[in-house]
């Protein structure tokens, strides 16, 4: 006859109580830098409520209207120096196309923020597991972004004295710049470095360049940031020098999220667990299985 035996590993009737304990022992600093499932509601109240605290603080800081000026003339001449100070030539000719200015000042003042919230919703629909730390870099950059407008307040093209830049949406007389016709007394003129036109753009396209599976998806993504830099430029509301400010605020934003985290955050597990209880018997359920009896037979 044959004979069976169970092999039965030792603790497996403590395997939900160790598995939650394990989870509810580590660290408050170890729980809060561990990937979680994004919660829907909270974070839309966290984008709102940051978003509204950028513009208010940025549009808080002083105008100075005189030393922006001053710095605008400095960034000028730099760019003269390095033989890349093209923008007005830009600025001309892209304005004598009307259709092509018209386009470009709707796209300046909207797809900025469609783009960027878009790209959120996708990454907490389909990356949940990247979703905080990537969220952590745009808000890193954003918040550096911050210091750069407070410590170098900075006039764009199109307000330097004595400039021949065209001021696109006032010539076109097309909706949506906060920092031309009436809606310019809402909006700190001078905050032009660095752009964050770019630094989200940039963010936008490396995300979806990184984790996108459709490859003209990706190659979108790519170009997205640069025909930003070519619309912030042409519609002279930037130099070139503040969309490599922009990159370098993006560069902070990933450290942080690395220095957080330990891993990039595309690097991280597309999915997690779920929140709460739930989550834990899921997860202590995944781990009592993996640990179950073996069952062998003998003859």
């Amino acid at each position: 006859m044959g004979e069976t035996t169970v092999t039965k590993p030792e603790g497996l009737e403590a395997a939900l109580p160790e598995t939650v304990a394990a989870d509810s022992g580590r660290g408050p600093l170890r729980r809060l830098r561990t990937p979680r499932r994004p919660r829907f509601w909270f974070e839309i109240l966290l984008i709102a409520v940051s978003y509204w605290t950028y513009s208010l603080v940025r549009n808080a800081v002083p105008e100075q209207k005189t030393e922006a000026l001053h710095n605008a003339d400095w960034i000028w001449q730099v760019e003269h120096h390095l033989g890349i100070a093209v923008e007005e030539s830009v600025n001309h000719a892209v304005n004598s196309v009307h259709w092509l200015i018209v386009g470009m000042n709707y796209y300046y003042a909207t797809l900025h923020f469609i783009v960027t919230l878009g790209v959120l919703v996708w990454l907490y629909r389909r990356h949940p597991g990247r979703y905080a730390a990537t969220r952590l870099v745009l808000f890193a950059t954003t918040a550096v972004a911050l210091v750069g407008y407070y410590l170098y307040p900075l006039a764009p093209p199109r307000l330097m004295n004595g400039g021949n830049f065209i001021d696109t949406v006032m010539v076109h007389q097309t909706w949506g710049s906060m920092a031309s016709g009436d809606l310019k007394h809402m909006s700190n003129q001078y905050a032009a470095m660095p752009s964050m036109h770019i630094g989200w753009s940039l963010w936008c396209g490396l995300t979806i360049a990184a984790l996108a599976t459709v490859p003209w998806v990706r190659v979108l993504g790519l170009l997205y940031p640069a025909l930003t830099l070519v619309v912030i430029v042409a519609t002279a509301n930037h130099f070139w020098l503040d969309a490599v400010g922009g990159m370098l605020c993006l560069a902070f934003g990933f450290t942080v999220a690395r220095l957080w985290y330990g891993r990039q955050p595309y690097a991280l597990p597309r999915t997690v667990p779920a929140r709460g209880p739930r989550g834990s018997r899921a997860a202590a359920k995944t781990s009592a299985h993996d640990r179950s009896p073996r069952v062998s037979g003998r003859h």
